[in-house]
């Protein structure tokens, strides 16, 4: 698969996480982060991930990886601000990263 295909592959699959996170936050959120935010947020969501060392840690027992979800949230917040996106509400931001995080539940990817 080139280069080129596994971008449009990610965009797609980028597009339907989007979709999930908006179907996944409360009413009052719907119309609170606009799509580029949200593509903003995942981008961000991603770095920690690469940043933090979960990608390489070693499940437990049961084959789970703990993610602290309010550690993301942190994350999130810190580098908005730093990167003069705006300063987010961690409580609104949370319900984004959760969305993120049942949607790879829903595909089979985390548990």
């Amino acid at each position: 698969m080139g280069l080129e295909e596994d971008f449009l592959l990610a965009d797609a699959d980028d597009e339907k996480t989007i979709e999930f996170i908006k179907n996944y936050l409360p009413q009052e959120l719907k119309e609170k982060f606009s799509d580029d935010e949200l593509y903003y947020f995942l981008d961000l969501i991603d770095e920690y991930y690469s940043e933090s060392g979960i990608l390489d840690a070693q499940p437990d027992a049961d084959g789970y990886v703990d993610i602290d979800l309010e550690e993301v949230v942190a994350y999130i917040v810190k580098e908005a601000k730093k990167d003069e996106m705006g300063e987010y509400d961690p409580e609104e931001v949370l319900f984004v990263v959760q969305g993120e995080m049942e949607y790879g539940n829903s595909l089979g990817q985390v548990d």
